[in-house]
């Protein structure tokens, strides 16, 4: 704490204790439930959130969310942001899905002629060498610089991807969701590191039945699945061990947004008092 003196110090750890101990309350409560959305946290990761929030007042919060395929990560996403969007302050949270930076596979597809044929190949979409990370990280970058990005947009059926087709703007919170959002290139830029456990069971069942919105179904669909669960254990599962927060994958989402918006007015509802003091 800068240029601050010893008072100063004090005055600002007594409102960072405040808002630890709001977290705390939201958090002993969550354990109640039968189906509690926090499954392990961080307790040093607490205390860094609540300094920054209350000591950076400018600054952005980059909050990457990762699981396996058909966890739940977009789920987690959306009722983030629609509890973000009961606050009383613009720009609040912009949206970024590691998804639409696959690399365009449609002259592979074509050229094979069927998913079936394709993944006989070797090829692979559930790979980090599959999506464009290092384009991603970049606009990630210029988002908490302030700057505004053109996303691509992805198309699974066809697998095509048209470049700088999304706008988005800066904002306080960044949510970025998808598979290799934890990677090991992706972590330095990172403000806070989400990982959504879901049982294996689970997981199949969902991805299953979104596989077949996606043009995969029969052969095609298996073996797409079990290359997705070969990489899901060397690339994705060890992330859950780097993550600030592990959030189970079995909460609706109207309970996703209640419990968002209680860490939000956990943090708000002190710096509001803090302003007004």
């Amino acid at each position: 704490m800068p240029n601050m003196n010893d008072s100063d110090k004090k005055i600002e750890m007594s409102y960072i204790a405040r808002i630890l101990n709001n977290i705390r309350e939201v958090i002993a409560k969550d354990r109640l439930q039968k189906q509690p959305l926090i499954l392990r946290i961080n307790e040093a990761f607490i205390f860094n959130i609540a300094r920054k929030a209350l000591m950076e007042k400018n600054s952005t919060f980059l909050m990457s969310i990762a699981g396996e395929s058909a966890s739940g990560k977009t789920t987690l996403v959306k009722n983030t942001a629609k509890a973000c969007l009961k606050s009383d302050t613009s720009d609040v949270y912009t949206v970024v899905c590691c998804d639409d930076y696959y690399k365009d596979a449609s002259n592979e597809l074509r050229e094979a002629g069927s998913y079936e044929e394709l993944f006989k190949s070797g090829f692979s979409f559930d790979t980090p060498d599959a999506i464009d990370l290092n384009l991603m990280k970049e606009h990630l970058i210029m988002l908490k610089e302030g700057k505004e990005i053109r996303s691509p947009l992805y198309n699974f059926v066809t697998c095509e991807s048209k470049k700088d087709m999304v706008l988005k703007k800066p904002a306080k919170l960044i949510l970025n969701e998808g598979l290799y959002v934890l990677n090991e290139c992706m972590r330095d830029i990172v403000d806070v590191k989400i990982y959504v456990y879901t049982p294996f069971e689970i997981i199949k069942e969902r991805w299953y039945a979104r596989a077949v919105s996606r043009g995969k179904i029969g052969k095609a669909a298996d073996m797409q699945f079990h290359d997705v669960n070969q990489t899901a254990f060397r690339y994705i599962r060890p992330t859950m061990d780097i993550a600030d927060i592990v959030v189970n994958g079995l909460t609706t989402q109207e309970y996703i947004e209640e419990m968002t918006h209680s860490f939000i007015n956990a943090i708000t509802d002190v710096i509001k008092n803090k302003v007004s003091t």
